[in-house]
């Protein structure tokens, strides 16, 4: 009927607002952890590698997306970069009970996947899902790792300074890669075999963990930055 007619219209309003706007977190965000990157102890200047890097790869997507050009070969990069850049922070930040050795394994073993998906799996110009599940399933881990630790009176009194900030930030990495992890490996077959409609839902709920996140990430560098 009308009513419905009505209402799809408006729902498909709503979700190209989503996807046309939810790069502006990412891009606030990385202006904000640039602001503040001095006033930060170590840990959390790591984060902010990975938070400057996404503002810039979105930045970048963005431009070619809308002069029509092929992004994805931006998430190869930010996948493998990305990855790096929060595998040192829990390296650094879980050092008293994680093996360094281990993270740092993991990080070049993640690094040399993600170039042989790259080069003889998943073109470049296609969607990396193999890698991003890969990446998802490995931060999680580390985010539940952290928030096990964290509990423990050791950590709360070695970390007091910047918990608050630690938690914000470990629960917007938790908070996207494990409701993104589905989307991460079914991906390609969303994209190419779901109906239009099905395809634009899972997008926009991507973009919703998306800005989630980002909020999260700006709760605790402001919580830190402030003090």
């Amino acid at each position: 009927g009308k009513n419905t007619t009505n209402a799809r219209k408006i729902m498909a309003k709503i979700i190209d607002f989503i996807n046309q706007f939810s790069f502006v977190p990412t891009v606030v965000v990385a202006t904000y952890a640039a602001f503040v990157y001095k006033k930060l102890p170590p840990q959390l200047k790591i984060f902010t590698w990975f938070i400057l890097l996404s503002g810039i790869i979105e930045a970048t997507s963005r431009i070619l997306w809308f002069n029509g050009k092929n992004n994805m070969p931006l998430l190869h990069i930010y996948v493998a970069a990305g990855f790096l850049c929060l595998s040192y922070f829990y390296r650094y930040l879980l050092k008293d009970f994680v093996n360094p050795k281990i993270i740092w394994m993991m990080q070049i073993v993640f690094t040399v996947f993600t170039i042989i998906n790259s080069v003889f799996i998943q073109n470049v110009f296609t969607f990396n899902s193999y890698a991003l599940t890969v990446e998802s399933v490995i931060l999680v881990i580390f985010s539940l790792t952290t928030y096990l630790l964290m509990m423990n009176d050791v950590v709360k009194k070695n970390h007091a300074k910047i918990r608050k900030s630690v938690d914000w930030l470990n629960s917007g990495v938790f908070i996207y890669y494990a409701s993104s992890l589905l989307i991460f490996h079914f991906g390609n077959l969303i994209t190419v075999l779901s109906p239009s409609a099905l395809v634009d839902y899972t997008w926009v709920l991507h973009a919703i963990f998306s800005i989630v996140m980002y909020c999260c990430f700006f709760v605790g560098l402001w919580n830190r930055a402030k003090n």
